[in-house]
């Protein structure tokens, strides 16, 4: 894509996410943001500790616009949160919307082991006949 073209999209992405982020619930909101790679990354750097937006965005190869896009769709899932002093963004991992939704995980992976659970001993039954 030209320049113009990609800075277009992205603006048209971003806009689509926000809304989106604005009308769903929380738990669609969080598995949205998390839907990217570079967000799950940034996250990854955050659980280390504090970051400024320049330490976040060092060892990506996108603009600072970009990881500014990216931040605004985390704390819009209340992800993280951002911090002023002086003349630094300090950005904070928060983990309670991580939490809601490893619970929802959860749920259903104890209902895929109950499953296998029970092919197992539908195998187990049968193997003899």
């Amino acid at each position: 894509l030209e320049p113009i073209a990609a800075a277009h999209y992205l603006t048209c992405t971003l806009t689509n996410v926000i809304a989106f982020m604005t009308t769903a619930d929380p738990l669609s909101t969080v598995f949205s943001a998390l839907a990217d790679p570079t967000r799950r990354a940034i996250l990854e750097k955050l659980s280390q500790g504090s970051a400024s937006v320049g330490e976040i965005a060092e060892p990506f190869d996108i603009s600072l616009p970009a990881v500014s896009r990216h931040l605004k769709v985390l704390e819009g899932a209340g992800l993280i949160s951002r911090e002023k002093s002086a003349q630094w963004r300090h950005c904070h991992l928060v983990a309670a919307p991580l939490e809601n939704a490893a619970r929802w995980v959860e749920q259903y992976r104890a209902f895929w082991e109950s499953q296998f659970d029970s092919l197992e001993e539908f195998l187990a039954n049968h193997k003899e006949h």
